[in-house]
């Protein structure tokens, strides 16, 4: 594949994006087959983070029970429950030294190079993340740095036909203590539902309400 190939037409990808929206209702008899959830969960693999570091976890509850648990923690809504998979962000709370570590680990893996030739990238990751930043703000990145995972997600979910509904309607606090995510140092930070919608959701084909071209972009 070279860089001049187009894998989706832009008329299509556009088309796909219009048809997403966050589903209210899923129709719990409709899963998602094992080919596309592995491609889901590749894309979530794949995406983007600053540095490359990937300071999260995804974690996918398929135990009913706990997803039941989990709908009072997101204030009464029942896509956590009724979705065919729910994918729950998490960030690591106290990203550190060792953290980066293992990415440089992986990265001399991957690539095939001593550590010691990544001295230069280590230092600059240690420096512009660990070092730079008090706990508090450390989190506060690792954070935001899910949901650009998410936006991946939700993308590849649209591509492939997949609904799907993002959700920060809920406690992280509940959901850590549910999920127990503080033993593992992570803490949660949003939400999504995936499958496909009901025939009964009255919100599929409300008109999407986005601002004019004119309104949302600025040239420089």
């Amino acid at each position: 594949m070279t860089t001049t190939d187009t894998l989706i037409a832009p008329g299509e990808l556009l088309q796909r994006l219009d048809w997403r929206y966050a589903v209210k209702q899923f129709d719990p008899q409709h899963q998602i087959d094992d080919p596309t959830w592995h491609a889901l969960t590749e894309a979530l693999r794949l995406s983007p983070s600053s540095g490359g570091l990937q300071p999260w976890k995804f974690v996918v509850v398929t135990d009913p029970a706990v997803r039941a648990q989990l709908v009072p923690a997101s204030y009464g809504q029942t896509q956590v429950r009724e979705a065919s998979h729910l994918v729950v962000f998490t960030a690591k709370t106290d990203f550190d030294t060792a953290d980066v570590d293992a990415h440089i680990r992986r990265t001399a893996e991957i690539k095939n190079v001593p550590v010691a030739a990544l001295a230069g990238l280590r230092g600059m990751l240690v420096g512009g993340i660990v070092e730079s930043k008090d706990p508090a703000a450390r989190a506060a990145w690792a954070a935001r740095q899910t949901y650009l995972a998410l936006g991946v997600l939700l993308t590849a979910a649209a591509v492939l036909g997949v609904d799907a509904a993002p959700m920060e309607g809920f406690s992280p606090e509940q959901y850590d203590t549910i999920l127990n995510l503080k033993e593992k140092g992570l803490t949660a930070t949003v939400i999504c539902a995936l499958g496909y919608r009901a025939p009964g959701d009255k919100y599929a084909n409300s008109p999407k309400v986005r601002f004019y071209r004119s309104e949302v972009f600025l040239h420089v």
